[in-house]
């Protein structure tokens, strides 16, 4: 899909759980299907960047270009919970092929109409992206459990993969404007240990729950994505406006 590599980023590591506390070290990736370029550290996309553990919130510091983005020596044992927010950015559709594509592709059918309806241009117009990226990262016991950071759009996990790694399932939340997202496409990509990729998709429930099946030595992308209509307000000369929230974790073998 055009264009992709300008929306999907998530928050990857070589290693989502340390047998014992040291360097957590997080990329910040962009692309497709779980795969994508690692990006340097650079100040003007990043609205908030931060991790907790135990309760105690600590921001991210890096310098201008850093790779990986984060690299950071954590002293004490329990689940962390890596937070990025991204600063506004925007990509513009040459080809209506390439919003209908985006549109279908991540399950919005009255876009197409709504566009139409505004009199809106099928060529030449603009989207207004940001993203909300989480990761679950374990260290030594790795006990503790996921939030609500009142982001406008995220995940929050409602299981510790590192704790509860005899369950089959991965349970979770999606949240928008801090109110579940009901009946919403959440796509999946498992990545097994030697890197292949297998997506898949799924729906939240009337509370915008769901559950992944997952396996031991396995990393997980989650990826939902809202579009609406740009306001004056933040529309920066785009039509549209999308906010993507991602969630990766990994699954410790039995």
């Amino acid at each position: 899909m055009p264009n992709a590599h300008a929306h999907e980023l998530w928050l990857d590591s070589k290693e989502f759980q340390l047998r014992e506390v040291g360097n957590v070290e997080i990329e910040l990736r962009n692309g497709q299907n779980f795969s994508g370029l690692n990006l340097p550290y650079f100040n003007k996309s990043v609205k908030q960047f931060f991790w907790v553990q135990n309760g105690e919130r600590h921001n991210v510091k890096s310098r201008l270009g850093d790779v990986p983005a984060m690299s950071t020596s954590i002293e004490s044992e329990g689940l962390v919970l890596v937070v990025y927010e991204s600063t506004p950015e925007s990509i513009t559709y040459d080809k209506w092929e390439e919003f209908t594509n985006f549109i279908k592709h991540k399950d919005f059918p009255d876009a197409k109409k709504s566009h139409v309806a505004r009199g809106l241009p099928k060529t030449g117009f603009k989207e207004l992206y940001r993203r909300y990226s989480k990761a679950l990262v374990g260290l030594g016991h790795s006990k503790g459990q996921d939030k609500n950071f009142g982001l406008e759009t995220e995940f929050v996990a409602q299981t510790n993969p590192y704790v509860n790694s005899t369950n089959t399932d991965f349970t979770a939340k999606l949240l928008y404007q801090q109110l579940p997202r009901k009946n919403t496409q959440v796509e999946i990509f498992e990545r097994d240990p030697k890197k292949l990729v297998r997506k898949s998709m799924l729906r939240t429930d009337e509370y915008g729950r769901f559950s992944v099946p997952i396996k031991p030595g396995f990393d997980y992308l989650l990826d939902a994505v809202v579009l609406r209509e740009a306001t004056p307000r933040t529309n920066k000369g785009a039509v549209w406006e999308s906010l993507w929230a991602t969630m990766t974790f990994s699954v410790p073998y039995k």
